[in-house]
């Protein structure tokens, strides 16, 4: 089984900064897609950013050019760094992984508990 850890959630002011990182564990083969996700009260849950196995990142036009997502291959971990912070930004926020166990069946896509991001002036 894949598990996803993730962490640096909290409460922030308008225009600050958070991390958020999520570690893969278990009987991992490869990781490809890594990708985070949020959802807000009310609302369906919705892609913020992915990113390949060879670095290749998308964002959603909602946090171009304030967050930034990367990953450590060697740590199986995918980090979210988020600038300048809008309330509209709160929400739970959930890591996502597909790849592929060292055991059958190979392929998995697993997720994160969600970590709370909470943006207040």
């Amino acid at each position: 089984q894949v598990q996803l850890v993730e962490s640096g959630g909290g409460l922030v002011q308008i225009g600050g900064s958070l991390r958020l990182s999520c570690a893969a564990l278990g009987s991992i083969l490869t990781i490809d897609t890594m990708a985070w996700y949020r959802q807000a009260p009310g609302n369906q849950r919705e892609l913020v950013a992915t990113i390949s196995s060879n670095g290749y990142t998308n964002y959603a036009d909602s946090v171009k050019g304030r967050f930034t997502i990367s990953r450590d291959n060697a740590k199986n971990t995918v980090y979210l760094q988020m600038n300048s912070l809008k309330p509209e930004d709160t929400a739970v926020y959930y890591c996502n992984a597909d790849g592929e166990r060292t055991v059958l069946p190979r392929p998995f896509s697993a997720w994160g508990q969600g970590t709370q991001v909470t943006v207040s002036s």
